[in-house]
């Protein structure tokens, strides 16, 4: 019980401590891209060549309507970059703050506030390219996007229970990040990304038994005007749920023991 309470007063501490992470994170971008021209600026023009590049070349592939595979594609690629690096990040949540740890009595959940917004600065200048492509195809959602709302709050909520996960975890072993970037390569060809659900005709119905489905399909499907079903939702849950009780269950056995682990 002290090791959940101390926990807990972890996370309320680091919340209380919301400004000093969000400057935090927006000084990582800033010294990321210091000497830069155009800054994060270069992510978002290298994703709008690769969407439009890719969703020319698959569209003919693929023998598909541009006009409704580009905004899918150019939707999909862009919250999955998000994820991909979400997830690399949180690998390193603690140990690239090893110095401040080390010197200074701060909560970890600070820490963890900061990987997530430091991802959804790069998020927001990358949805520019979401925009232009709905706006050249005039593709608007309507009210389904309010759907995309309570989707990323979940989304928010595992981000920030990911963190103390993995980055705990890759503090006490530092060669899980490799093996965590493998796995989301392959993550990637398995999901559907830049191939689209209804091209595996009877089998996706088994769609839903993929996590990140789950998760990218609860945003995406709204933001396309789609309403997503009751089983991705509940998957989506569902997997949330278990992330959430691992992430807990590992950081209240953990927290004593990450400042030695870096």
């Amino acid at each position: 019980m002290e090791r959940h309470r101390l926990a807990v007063r972890d996370l309320t501490d680091g919340m209380r401590l919301w400004r000093l992470a969000w400057a935090l994170g927006w000084l990582d971008i800033r010294l990321r891209y210091r000497g830069s021209m155009l800054g994060p600026f270069w992510l978002t023009i290298s994703t709008g060549v690769m969407v439009v590049s890719l969703g020319v070349l698959y569209s003919t592939l693929f023998k598909m309507d541009v006009r409704d595979y580009l905004p899918f594609l150019a939707l999909s690629q862009v919250l999955w970059a998000f994820l991909a690096a979400l997830v690399s990040d949180a690998c390193s949540t603690f140990t690239e703050a090893e110095a401040v740890i080390r010197s200074t009595r701060m909560p970890f959940f600070v820490f963890s506030i900061r990987t997530l917004v430091r991802n959804l600065f790069v998020l927001a200048h990358n949805i520019v390219v979401i925009v232009v492509v709905f706006a050249v195809f005039l593709h608007w959602p309507g009210w389904p996007a309010l759907l995309a709302i309570p989707s990323l709050a979940l989304w928010t909520v595992d981000a920030l229970l990911l963190t103390l996960l993995l980055g705990g975890f890759c503090a006490r072993f530092r060669d899980i990040l490799p093996i965590v970037n493998s796995l989301m390569q392959i993550a990637f060809f398995l999901t559907p990304v830049i191939w689209k659900p209804e091209q595996l005709g009877p089998n996706a119905v088994y769609l839903p038994l993929n996590p990140f489905y789950d998760l990218l399909e609860i945003v995406r499907g709204p933001m396309l005007g789609h309403v997503p079903t009751a089983a991705t939702w509940l998957g989506a849950v569902g997997f949330s749920v278990v992330l959430w009780v691992l992430a807990w269950a590992f950081f209240v056995r953990a927290r004593g023991r990450i400042t030695f682990w870096i």
